[in-house]
């Protein structure tokens, strides 16, 4: 099995309300997003997953985050904008955009500073 792995980043703000201390104030992150595909065979150009793919699609789905109150995005209201959601948000995002392709998503990590992160899978069933 081959895993690739792409590394992005965005700045959002967020309230985490009912999360208890300083967090239920207005607060921001550069968020550190990494997003991991695997594959059990190389394509024809010795490749599990195209970087450059892989990185567009990243780049995507964080444009609708970046710079943003993540609050109001419409994802969130009706969950919390967590890291734990929204490391979902970007895993549904790119899962859509992977329907067909030889390869599936597998992973997606979002830190929201250098020593906190989340990741969210999705079951895989094979």
């Amino acid at each position: 099995m081959y895993e690739v792995t792409v590394k992005r980043s965005f700045s959002a703000a967020h309230v985490l309300a009912e999360a208890g201390g300083g967090c239920e104030n207005l607060h921001g992150h550069n968020f550190t997003v990494e997003v991991s595909a695997s594959a059990r065979e190389l394509n024809a150009q010795g490749l599990a997953v195209d970087f450059r793919v892989l990185k567009r699609w990243t780049e995507d789905v964080l444009q609708e985050l970046d710079h943003k109150y993540l609050n109001d995005v419409p994802y969130f209201k009706a969950s919390s904008p967590s890291s734990e959601h929204i490391a979902r948000f970007i895993y549904e995002r790119i899962a859509d955009k992977a329907q067909g392709e030889p390869f599936v998503l597998s992973c997606v990590t979002v830190w929201e500073s250098e020593s906190s992160r989340v990741s969210y899978r999705a079951d895989q069933h094979d």
